[in-house]
């Protein structure tokens, strides 16, 4: 693969981490858990992989896109400078979405998934329906402008095949994403996994901006050369340094739970 294709898969990582602190990310840690599909009567190990089947289908959709992106990139026989010309502008604006520069900022889908479907429905429907809409990357709380840009550097290499592995890869993580909850065994254990998880949260957030400032050194790398590269990723840095205080949550938080009748309470299925 050249370099356009590793910063694909560089940044659908860097997408894919950052997701796992949407509401509907969080709480799938809490909605699927040995603990809680036991209280169901259904088995945990069948409705994970019902969940990450699904989130692998989502990301197989969105991969889609950006594989008929791709198709158009190499039907316009774009050079490689012109592919990240393409790049660079997308990740400018997605940089200044997640740093919030003036106030801009992209469609983050303030959705949730919908919580009354673990009670009406077997495991695999709300399984695979959840895992979908996590895998797909904007059918809920959209938590970077990542997400976004990975569909674009994935379409900028030209290559359909290439370009839904790479996006179909973010669907996929993000539906292993939901594995850490395996050890859940009760409601201690699960409390103890969201403090885990929210100690990162700020990390999360960083990541997702030097994802993106990394996306526009390499493609700058490509259009001026690697002094240009570097150039470009010191000054991004100071950049962001200077409008951190935008960078943040597009969603509320999902409570830590503290009682057993607390895990199956609506606020945990966002």
């Amino acid at each position: 693969m050249d370099l356009m294709a590793w910063t694909a898969v560089g940044i659908a990582l860097v997408a894919a981490f950052r997701s796992t602190w949407s509401p509907c990310g969080v709480s799938m840690l809490s909605s699927i858990t040995p603990l809680s599909e036991a209280g169901r009567g259904h088995r945990y190990w069948a409705t994970v992989s019902w969940f990450v089947a699904g989130s692998l289908l989502g990301g197989l959709t969105l991969g889609s896109v950006a594989a008929l992106g791709a198709v158009a990139v190499g039907s316009l026989g774009l050079s490689a400078t012109a592919s990240a010309g393409l790049v660079l502008l997308a990740g400018v604006i997605t940089l200044a979405s997640d740093l919030k520069v003036g106030g801009f900022h992209l469609p983050a889908n303030p959705r949730q998934v919908e919580r009354s479907w673990l009670d009406r429905y077997r495991s695999w429907v709300y399984g695979m329906g959840f895992g979908w809409q996590l895998g797909v990357g904007v059918a809920t709380y959209v938590m970077s402008a990542s997400v976004y840009l990975m569909v674009v550097v994935a379409a900028a290499t030209g290559e359909p095949l290439l370009a839904l592995a790479i996006v179909t890869m973010f669907g996929l993580l993000r539906g292993l994403a939901v594995l850490p909850a395996a050890w859940v065994r009760s409601p201690a254990d699960l409390g103890e996994l969201h403090r885990r998880i929210e100690r990162f949260r700020p990390a999360s957030r960083v990541v997702a901006v030097v994802g993106q400032i990394a996306v526009l050194a390499v493609a700058t790398t490509v259009t001026g050369g690697p002094v240009a590269g570097l150039i470009t990723a010191v000054l991004l840095a100071v950049v962001a340094s200077a409008f951190r205080s935008g960078i943040g949550d597009p969603a509320p938080r999902v409570r830590i739970p503290d009682t057993p009748a607390e895990l199956d309470e609506p606020h945990y299925s966002g």
